[in-house]
């Protein structure tokens, strides 16, 4: 299907107007397309091969207005930092309707209702940020938001420093968060926020349409999706940097990415956000804070669901997480049945890979060709003797396994990627694309897509990431 076929439906705007504010993207100076997905054109039903750079670049733009598009901004509140704050909204992003289940939506489209002392605008450094790692998430196995394209400009957008301002178009099945229950909550409009379950209901969770207790089986759903969700990411060292409760998705995938990083060497309190002072959201506080939302969102949908059963659902967060997470461990050392002992070994090697400053990513790929040659694996680590000590304990645990060597090593290669976007790699793509090459940023597209395969031209960013770029910290305009 062609652009200019694509019908767009906005069903969000037959609700109050007190849930949008109607709004019309302001156009960037002189833009032109940075990068385009085809993957995510395909959801949308579009075929790539018909999809001008002209046509990408005026939809970004938001001079070309598809057939059915009602643009509009979305009002919600949420707790930041542990604080609440009780009118957020979409400030800088403007959705344009629905097609196919996907909520188009641009970010960086100009200044909206909720955009309080905001300019409305990103610059090219998050949105590339943005629109790679959302496909590698998707890679991953990371229930995440898309990316469709991406547009630079002309126009200067003041951040840090005088940025270049940008917009992405990401897609999502919803953008509704629990910040936007909470706002309806506490500001006692109980019908609107029966309303909007209503909504998430039918456009999320259809199977619990018109049950028994519909409500709540959503909501036990949203715990599950969530702790599994983050299992994912504490699985391979994502830390996402902000989970204030208006960047959590009402239906369990990674949303609004900002100050996010994946960790170089492991470090268990790792902060990829220098506004994170207090280490709110380190990557090992990630759990605890995927619960605390959730009881935030519990609190928001009271009025609607029994406190208690509430709190019965809530209390299965803690179960979700660790059998998920255990799952996607055992995968990632090639362990079939579970045993007893697997728990302490995956707490010692964790200790293991922190005290020997071990960068996880190349680390679990060359384990996934271990065959008892331990030279290239110490060479990855400060305390070769700790290692050392774990694979004698791994060794034996191998012995119990059913996998042959052939099936277990077939198995982590699938499991553990040769690459992961690190935020270095991130910004050598940034630094090329100040200057009006998008080469890599398109490069780095199909890297993101494909991280478990060979890519001989990228060897150089599967291997430990450079000391001077370990682990780096970043802003929320990031």
């Amino acid at each position: 299907m062609k652009l200019s076929n694509l019908t767009l439906s906005t069903p969000y705007l037959a609700l109050d107007p007190i849930f949008y504010h109607e709004v019309a993207p302001t156009p960037l100076h002189n833009p032109r397309l940075v990068s385009f997905n085809p993957e995510a054109a395909k959801l949308l039903g579009l075929d790539p091969a018909h999809l001008s750079d002209k046509e990408l670049e005026k939809l970004l733009n938001g001079t070309l207005l598809l057939e059915g598009s009602r643009p509009f901004a979305m009002c919600y509140a949420g707790h930041q930092f542990g604080y609440y704050v009780p009118r957020l909204g979409d400030g800088r992003a403007i959705n344009l309707g629905c097609a196919n289940g996907w909520n188009l939506q641009l970010k960086g489209s100009g200044q909206t209702l909720y955009s309080r002392q905001g300019d409305g605008r990103a610059v090219l450094r998050s949105s590339i940020r943005e629109y790679l790692i959302s496909e590698a998430m998707h890679a991953l196995g990371i229930p995440s938001s898309r990316a469709l394209a991406l547009i630079s400009s002309d126009e200067k957008v003041a951040r840090e420093k005088w940025e270049r301002g940008a917009i992405v178009l990401r897609l999502a099945p919803s953008w509704i968060r629990f910040g936007s229950f909470e706002y309806f909550f506490h500001t006692n409009k109980y019908k609107e926020l029966e309303n909007l379950a209503d909504f998430l209901l039918q456009e999320s969770f259809p199977q619990f349409v018109g049950v028994e207790d519909g409500y709540l089986k959503m909501y036990a759903e949203i715990v599950k999706r969530t702790a599994e969700m983050i299992a994912h990411w504490q699985s391979v060292g994502f830390n996402h940097g902000v989970m204030n409760t208006d960047n959590m998705s009402a239906i369990g995938i990674t949303i609004d990415y900002g100050p996010f990083a994946f960790m170089d060497t492991f470090e268990s309190g790792y902060i990829c956000n220098h506004t994170d002072t207090q280490g709110r959201y380190s990557y090992d506080n990630q759990p605890r804070i995927g619960y605390w939302n959730l009881e935030r969102l519990a609190h928001a949908l009271s009025p609607l669901i029994p406190h208690a059963k509430l709190q019965t659902e809530l209390e299965k967060y803690g179960s979700y997480f660790t059998t998920r997470l255990m799952e996607l461990l055992r995968a990632k050392l090639g362990l079939d049945t579970p045993q007893e002992s697997d728990g302490d070994l995956l707490r010692t090697l964790f200790s293991v890979m922190e005290n020997g400053r071990i960068d996880m990513t190349p680390f679990f790929r060359t384990l996934s060709r271990y065959e008892g040659d331990r030279e290239t694996l110490l060479a990855l680590t400060l305390a070769p003797n700790q290692l050392n000590e774990w694979l004698d304990a791994y060794d034996v645990r191998l012995t119990q396994n059913s996998l042959t060597t052939y099936e277990r090593h077939t198995q982590m290669l699938r499991t553990n990627p040769k690459y992961i976007l690190k935020n270095y790699i991130l910004q050598e793509a940034i630094d090329a694309a100040e200057k009006d090459d998008f080469t890599l940023v398109n490069d780095l597209l199909i890297l993101a897509q494909n991280p478990f395969d060979e890519h001989e031209t990228f060897e150089r960013y599967a291997g430990v990431t450079p000391r001077q770029h370990m682990n780096l910290k970043l802003s929320c305009s990031s």
